[in-house]
């Protein structure tokens, strides 16, 4: 299906300074992601930035269908940078847009084409991605986010709490090492269509996405409904920390095709 791409790459970063242009093979973070992205049958990805350093960047990578727009610093989240970049491009209200996160160089192209292929189903105007969590210390981590999901394929909540809470399992906190099938880590990829993006970013910041810091509780609070899919290839982790990047450089050494 017809779909565009919007990475937000904005330059401040409290863990990571500058981080969408730390180096991964002798390319800038976000020119990689742009690259991944490049590599699927979107029509357009833009990178949305708040950083002339990392719009020349951008533009000096010189990737096909790839532009930089420049965005304001003060939004609140990815979402209204994203909304942003609609506006600008002229984008129409039954366009589909992928969010991917600008700290993702290793997002393989199968899952963004998999999130915007979703959205065919008339039943969803949102949706994104998970994956099986098989080990109890994850299910336990709070930076990890879970989620339970309906027999249907929606979304029914998100937490950084571990759920479903196995009463017997999880017992004063003792995970088990392993975990049978059924939990989840959500996969932090959207796709929406624009009129549900804007009326999505237009609402106000709500009790549960105060209360866990997910801005994606906003939607399920509103009554919008997510699609949520197993992602087709297992989607590593992105980069926030010093130990993120030496992570992700190495895997960049060993494999030559994410060059």
């Amino acid at each position: 299906m017809d779909f565009r791409i919007v990475i937000p790459a904005r330059y401040a970063s409290t863990r990571l300074p500058g981080k969408p242009l730390v180096e991964f093979a002798g390319a800038p973070m976000v020119v990689r992601v742009a690259e991944r992205a490049a590599r699927t049958s979107a029509s357009t990805v833009a990178v949305a930035t708040d950083d002339d350093r990392v719009m020349r960047a951008v533009e000096a990578a010189s990737l096909e269908r790839v532009v930089a727009v420049m965005t304001r610093e003060d939004h609140a989240t990815g979402s209204d940078r994203v909304m942003e970049v609609v506006d600008t491009l002229g984008w129409s209200e039954d366009d589909v847009v992928v969010n991917v996160q600008g700290d993702e160089p290793l997002i393989p192209p199968a899952v963004i084409v998999q999130v915007a292929g979703l959205l065919e189903s008339p039943a969803f105007d949102v949706a994104t991605l998970s994956e099986p969590i098989r080990y109890g210390d994850n299910v336990a981590d709070p930076n990890l986010v879970k989620v339970v999901v309906a027999a249907s394929g929606r979304a029914l909540y998100f937490s950084r709490a571990p759920i479903p809470w196995a009463r017997e399992a999880f017992a004063q906190d003792n995970y088990p090492t392993t975990l049978p099938t059924g939990w989840r880590r959500h996969i932090g990829i959207y796709a929406y269509r624009v009129a549900a993006l804007r009326r999505f970013v237009g609402l106000p910041s709500s009790f549960l996405e105060q209360t866990e810091s997910l801005e994606q509780l906003r939607l399920l609070e509103a009554g919008i409904d997510i699609a949520v899919a197993d992602a087709v290839e297992e989607v590593p982790g992105g980069v926030d920390t010093p130990a993120d990047v030496d992570r992700v450089r190495a895997v960049f050494a060993q494999r030559g095709d994410l060059v």
